[in-house]
């Protein structure tokens, strides 16, 4: 089982695999890292079951894992672990999510 699998967010948590930003133009020109501008977009790798109300009911999230979303530029907290250095990975709560892209 990958790591980020193991990661079960808690309530009206997400985690979000942010989308790296393409390194290379349509022509086919690099562009150095130091350049490049994180993108705030991602992709929904897993959610929580959502927030409990007042009454105990449990009120799920609008999101499911694969959805595409757009990220709030500050926020999130980065997931560091050492098997997932290759990748960003983000939990976010539900409401700080800014839309869901079709």
């Amino acid at each position: 089982m990958s790591a980020v699998k193991r990661i079960i967010p808690l309530l009206d948590r997400v985690l979000i695999e942010r989308i790296k930003a393409e390194t290379k133009t349509a022509s086919g020109i690099f562009i150095p890292e130091k350049a490049v501008e994180k993108m705030n977009e991602g992709i929904v790798v897993s959610v929580g079951p959502g927030n409990v109300s007042k009454e105990g009911k449990t009120i799920p999230t609008g999101l499911t894992a694969g959805d595409r979303v757009l990220l709030p530029s500050y926020g999130g907290s980065p997931i560091n672990l050492e098997s997932l250095r290759d990748k960003e990975y983000l939990l976010f709560r539900a409401e700080e999510i800014l839309a869901k892209l079709e």
